[in-house]
């Protein structure tokens, strides 16, 4: 049975721009005059020592990008320019070792009227970024598009930024696991190989892979354009990314769109657990839609028949897998699948009334299918995909579990008996996906993470844009960004269903959006907006959808933010 619902819960000095790159505080990082190479445990440098970061954090931001067409063999703009930078690995010794950096740009259309740049970041962690510029491109008006060079950049040890591996194995790559007793000891093994592997393979570059120092990344990107602030657009972790440079650089930050927001506090253990505590009232919604359609259906013609068919089902094929085109599907795959189908009630009633005829033998479709089976793939295609480079095969989840882990250990217990007592725990609080978010995470087994994490507490202005639906980061996941970014304003589309918002053709919210990247003046007051049936068909459409390198919306794997 359901239980409850959440409550909705340039000419520029180098040495002026680039001084605050090292800030560690967890406090705002206020502009300086010198950088400071010391960590918040570690002693205070010398002034030599400070001398010698500060020079070479000149000569990073000294640098003269390449420009160069973007390597792809896709009908592009012939402007679409890509460059790499260097970049210290470790920002308390930028003296030390250098990692590339891939960055790209499409300059504004009107240079007289071009107000500066507006980088952009499509979630992950591990989401490239290099070919975003060619989405926003699509996705902003003209006017804006005269306002902005639009910077695109691939996150460090992310595609052709370096990228890291852990040499994983695909099956290792498969990290929502279901808690059962008889399979905890191998989850407890094969999260401790993972965090091995990652050691082994690149124990020196991955605890510098953090969202701290993507942040001074994006700072040191600005000093080496010459410009003395930037404005951004970052989707779902994208989102987190932009609150911790706010919060590192306070004057640097112009105008920062945050969509489809992570709860600085909950990062990053907490967020994973937001997906199972998200799923709950979406789930109650679910039944709800699906009764009032009973005729159409079959699935109960109350709430709580509904919740009887979907639990019935669950322990069918929890004690026989469903057969459907030689695939079985268990009770955990429908557990998981439904997770991410029910924000989007009449995508999750058509697969799951599939499911249901595949079960009693019927023939049932593939494609609505594909929401439990994960067979249907569309595949990446067009500019996007041309635009992709080759990376190890497991460079997604090594950046990933770099960051996840290495942001905040703090949040990982190190004692595997902790995950199987919250998973057993969470299982019964949040029954459809309690005990994949819950249970054992390679983090337990990571490395002490080399500083704090960010407190975000700030009052830069900022725009904060939320659906009322979001599978990935849940409406109070947005509140509690809104909360803590005290000069922001928040957009919520009620009834807004899909991880994403802008743009979505809805005009309230695309509006807002767009009124604040042209003006730079936050709305008076928080905006409600109202979804309609064409921004959530554009949502549906979009949760099926592979991950784009150059989408604006943020990628679709039920497993990233």
């Amino acid at each position: 049975m359901r239980r409850r619902r959440l409550a909705p819960l340039l000419a520029v000095s180098v040495t002026a721009t680039l001084a605050p790159v090292l800030a560690t505080s967890t406090a705002t990082a206020a502009p300086a005059a010198t950088p400071s190479a010391s960590t918040p445990t570690s002693p205070a440098p010398t002034a030599g020592a400070a001398a010698a970061a500060k020079g070479a954090l000149d000569r990073y931001a000294k640098q003269k990008p390449q420009w160069k067409r973007c390597a792809t063999d896709a009908d592009i703009p012939a402007g679409f320019e890509c460059a790499t930078i260097k970049v210290p690995l470790d920002y308390r010794v930028p003296g030390g070792k250098r990692i590339d950096l891939a960055i790209s740009r499409l300059k504004s259309t009107a240079p007289d009227k071009r107000r500066g740049v507006l980088f952009s970041n499509p979630g992950g962690p591990g989401g490239p970024g290099l070919y975003m510029p060619l989405g926003m491109r699509d996705s902003l008006p003209e006017s804006a598009r005269q306002k902005y060079d639009l910077i695109g950049f691939d996150p460090r040890g992310v595609g052709r930024s370096t990228p890291v591996s852990c040499g994983m194995e695909p099956e290792e790559e498969n990290w929502l696991r279901p808690y059962k007793e008889e399979t905890y000891d191998k989850d407890v093994a094969w999260a401790r190989e993972v965090a091995n592997k990652c050691k082994e393979k690149a124990g020196d570059t991955l605890p510098h892979i953090t969202t701290r120092n993507t942040a001074r990344d994006l700072d040191l990107i600005r000093a080496v354009l010459g410009e003395k602030k930037i404005s951004y657009v970052g989707y779902s972790y994208g989102t987190y990314l932009g609150a911790v440079y706010t919060q590192l650089f306070p004057g640097r930050a112009d105008r920062f769109v945050l969509d489809s927001a992570v709860e600085p506090a909950r990062a990053w253990r907490g967020m994973i657990q937001w997906w199972a505590e998200g799923a709950e009232p979406a789930f109650d919604r679910w039944t709800e839609w699906a009764a009032e359609r009973s005729e159409k259906y079959g699935l109960g013609d109350t709430p709580k028949e509904v919740d009887r068919t979907f639990w019935d089902l669950v322990a069918q094929a929890d004690e026989k897998p469903i057969e459907f085109e030689g695939q079985p599907t268990t009770g955990d795959d429908i557990r998981s699948g439904m997770r991410g189908a029910v924000f989007t009630p009449e995508y999750a009633t058509e697969a799951f009334a599939e499911l249901k005829k595949a079960a009693a033998g019927e023939p049932a479709s593939a494609k609505k299918l594909a929401a439990f089976t994960g067979s249907e793939g569309t595949g990446t295609a067009g500019v996007a995909a041309a635009g992709a480079v080759e990376s190890p095969s497991d460079n997604a989840t090594a950046s990933f579990w770099a960051v996840v882990c290495g942001d905040n250990s703090a949040a990982w217990s190190r004692d595997p008996e902790t995950y199987r007592r919250d998973a057993i725990e969470d299982k019964g609080r949040y029954p459809l996906f309690g005990d994949f978010a819950s249970s054992i995470k390679p983090c337990a087994f990571w490395d002490k993470s080399v500083e704090p994490a960010t407190e975000v507490n700030n009052k830069v202005g900022s725009l904060v844009v939320q659906n009322e639906w979001d599978s990935q980061t849940p409406l109070p996941s947005g509140q509690a960004l809104h909360a803590d970014l005290k000069g922001s304003k928040m957009v919520t589309v009620l009834g807004g269903e899909g991880h994403g918002v802008y743009p979505s053709g809805n005009a309230c919210a695309d509006g807002a959006v767009n009124d604040y990247l042209l003006t730079g003046k936050l709305p008076a007051k928080d905006v409600t907006c109202e979804a309609t049936a064409d921004s959530n068909a554009e949502a549906r459409k979009d949760q099926k959808r592979d991950m784009i390198p150059g989408s604006p919306l943020p990628e679709r794997a039920p497993d990233r933010f």
